[in-house]
């Protein structure tokens, strides 16, 4: 044990402590403070800095430059600065250190995490996969051409009634989160495919037993979220599909292309249900990357 650490662990301790005397704060978050404060008091003392509490600006500038040169991501360094700020805020009420040196020191930028999605090929090819010429895929197929053509959360597809959707007018009405309500188009492939899954297939299905869901099952149920997810990652990987898909995918290729090709932001909004339009415009990142990785591919001066 070098010197000064025995220092460095009392007083990491004592933080510890206060912080869960006050604030209650987690056991296993106690144990990530201890973990990023242990690992900053030594790489100081190996520079020939007495600990954690001799800490200038200068030398926490140089600690997140090294961390950056090691690899680590942004939200690992923006989580160490954070703890340090309530360590030293602390170390200031409690006498520890005469200033606070993470005050002028500005926490990185996060990039905004890209939803996943897939190219147009590739949702073309999820559509195909299931195999139409038994009633189970027909009816995969059609919930495929649904989820796509409308943007739907899987729960929403999932829950579909008759009375939601109107084939005469293209139209199916959706009760989304918090029950907000939306009219959101089905587009002539998808009201095709369920069109021809209710002149038969579906029958097949049910047996001539009743069922109020659109898509049900053989037992004459409505379809699970859970199954029908299991589903869609067979149907994917039959097309060849080897992305992580998450159950939202389709849902995120809906928006992305429609704004790939010249769809208004507020139209997606609506489309999607979205209460905030702040949470529409992650879909234009997306675009813009897929924008930016085609001109540098086949531009000449990319």
């Amino acid at each position: 044990m070098t010197a000064g650490e025995p220092a460095d662990i009392a007083t990491i301790e004592r933080f510890a402590d206060l912080l869960w005397l006050e604030r209650g704060v987690a056991a296993n978050t106690l144990a990530a403070y201890r973990s990023d404060l242990t690992h900053l008091g030594r790489w100081l003392r190996e520079r020939g800095v007495a600990g954690l509490l001799a800490l200038e600006r200068g030398d926490l500038l140089e600690y997140l430059a090294h961390l950056s040169a090691q690899g680590r991501q942004a939200r690992s360094a923006a989580r160490l600065l954070s703890t340090l700020r309530q360590f030293y805020r602390v170390g200031l009420r409690e006498g520890w250190v005469a200033a606070d040196p993470t005050l002028r020191v500005e926490a990185p930028k996060l990039g905004r995490p890209l939803p996943k999605t897939l190219t147009e090929a590739e949702v073309e090819a999820l559509l195909r996969a299931p195999d139409t010429a038994t009633p189970e895929g027909f009816r995969d197929r059609a919930m495929l051409e649904v989820l796509y053509a409308c943007g739907l959360r899987v729960s929403e597809l999932v829950g579909l009634r008759p009375e939601q959707v109107s084939l005469a007018q293209g139209l199916v009405r959706i009760v989304g989160k918090g029950d907000k309500e939306r009219l959101v188009p089905l587009g002539d492939e998808a009201a095709h495919w369920l069109r021809e899954f209710h002149g038969g297939p579906r029958n097949e299905l049910l047996g001539g037993r009743p069922c109020d869901a659109v898509f049900p099952t053989r037992r004459g149920e409505a379809m699970t979220r859970q199954a029908f997810w299991l589903r869609i990652r067979r149907h994917a990987a039959t097309a060849g599909i080897s992305k992580h898909l998450s159950p939202h995918t389709l849902r995120h290729a809906f928006a992305t292309h429609l704004i790939d090709h010249g769809a208004n932001l507020r139209v997606v909004q609506m489309l999607l249900g979205h209460s905030d339009l702040s949470t529409t415009q992650i879909y234009t990142y997306v675009a813009r990357e897929r924008l930016k990785a085609l001109h540098a591919q086949h531009h000449p001066r990319g």
